[in-house]
């Protein structure tokens, strides 16, 4: 009776696990890129507004509903007028 720890025939099937383990390996370093040094690129922000910015309230205040098309690009043109857009966006 042959057991795989006095197996002469080859490899054996443990050959099998380094595949995997490799693939854990990139797997693993992929995850950990994403989570710290990739999201903290110029591409991670996009080009939107965020946070507090007039522009980014007034889109918030017309996608829920509070203010309707015509106050909205009424709006829209005095910040223009004020801040001016940046990138054209």
């Amino acid at each position: 009776m042959q057991t795989l720890a006095n197996w002469d025939g080859g490899p054996g099937p443990w050959i099998l696990f380094f595949p995997l383990i490799w693939a854990a390996v990139v797997i693993g370093i992929v995850a950990l890129l994403r989570r710290t040094v990739w999201r903290r690129g110029p591409w991670a922000a996009g080009a939107r507004p965020s946070g507090d910015s007039p522009l980014a309230v007034l889109g918030r205040r017309f996608a829920s509903g509070e203010i309707d098309e015509d106050e909205y690009w009424r709006r829209l043109s005095v910040l223009d007028e004020q801040f001016g857009r940046k990138g054209g966006a």
